[in-house]
């Protein structure tokens, strides 16, 4: 199922949204850094979604999944799903369209075919281990934020250590909701 015209209308209804809730999830004064080097080609493929700060295009979703792929054009695919009120809701996918901007510093657009600036999104790679295993990610203003890993689910200690990172970046990670996974 498509989700462009969703994504066009809530974009337009985002951009008169008030600058005032870009930073509810972190504190804006606390510097934030994306990792100094990303190495895209370990980053591709895909992640299951562990965590994240309430937002709206992914309310009621669970057994959520971001699939990163190369293009022939050197940005980078990004498919996105997740499935509607429970693991076995209906399936809905949302294909945009990455890019790298910086270090770890990347920006994502859901509406390709629309050229404005402000339908791109920051996402920011703060955190990925070494093994490429467990990745937090999150942006400036505070917006969003996610902790992604490559299993459905991780061990205690690997989602302290993603909170912590949130905390540090200025992040509240009490505000946090942990999606169903297969398995939990």
């Amino acid at each position: 199922m498509s989700l462009r015209p969703l994504v066009a209308a809530a974009l337009i209804a985002l951009a008169a949204a008030p600058a005032a809730q870009a930073d509810k999830y972190r504190d804006r004064d606390v510097p934030i850094a994306a990792v100094e080097s990303l190495d895209v080609e370990r980053y591709l493929g895909l992640w299951y979604e562990i965590a994240r700060f309430p937002n709206w295009f992914e309310k009621g979703c669970d057994g959520v999944t971001a699939e990163y792929a190369l293009r022939d054009d050197g940005q980078i695919s990004v498919v996105n799903t997740c499935r509607e009120g429970g693991l076995d809701g209906e399936v809905k996918q949302s294909e945009g369209v990455a890019r790298v901007e910086a270090p770890g510093e990347l920006s994502v657009t859901f509406v390709p075919w629309l050229p404005l600036p402000f339908v791109r999104g920051d996402y920011w790679v703060l955190d990925v281990t070494e093994g490429y295993d467990v990745a937090v990610v999150g942006n400036p203003k505070g917006s969003t934020g996610w902790i992604l890993a490559r299993t459905p689910q991780i061990s205690d200690a690997q989602l302290e250590a993603a909170k912590s990172v949130l905390a540090e970046a200025g992040y509240d990670p009490s505000q946090l909701l942990y999606p169903q996974q297969p398995g939990n």
